[in-house]
């Protein structure tokens, strides 16, 4: 269990590579957290992670293993970055850190030879389902289109 507790080799290991995972871009992966908030976020992350695990009983802290220790932190981490965060896009980058954002150029299919830009995204909800609604402009001819994205539950 010496991996849990703060400033020792194992932990200041987890907490860096977590940080330099999800603090840079990593092929299909890019960071969801904008650089204005990275210091505090660290620093929050990091107390929040290490209450948690002060307030972990003996026999749990026996029973929680590396991966459960790394997703819990990462956990904190999305968390912790909510709050910090100022814009609602901000906050879907956050929730949904592998769908289009804003400024990315896609199509609207596979045969479609024309880019567009997402310009806007607003999460909206019919019934139970939660999607993605993304306004784009045709990248051509600058005509605005909508389509959405059914989001993971």
């Amino acid at each position: 269990m010496k991996a849990l507790e703060p400033n020792t080799v194992e932990s200041s290991e987890l907490v860096e590579q977590t940080f330099n995972f999800w603090f840079s871009d990593n092929e299909h992966i890019r960071s969801p957290f904008p650089e204005y908030i990275r210091p505090i976020l660290k620093e929050n992350a990091v107390d929040a992670f290490f209450k948690w695990v002060s307030n972990l009983n003996p026999k749990a802290k026996e029973e929680v293993n590396d991966e459960m220790i790394a997703e819990k932190f990462e956990e904190i981490i999305f968390e912790t970055a909510m709050g910090l965060v100022h814009t609602e896009d901000e906050k879907i980058t956050i929730q949904y850190p592998f769908l289009p954002r804003v400024d990315d150029e896609i199509r609207n299919n596979e045969e479609d030879v024309q880019l567009s830009k997402i310009i806007d995204r607003t999460l909206t909800k019919e019934g139970d389902t939660q999607f993605l609604k993304v306004k784009l402009e045709n990248v051509s001819d600058q005509q605005v289109w909508e389509t959405k994205f059914e989001l993971p539950l």
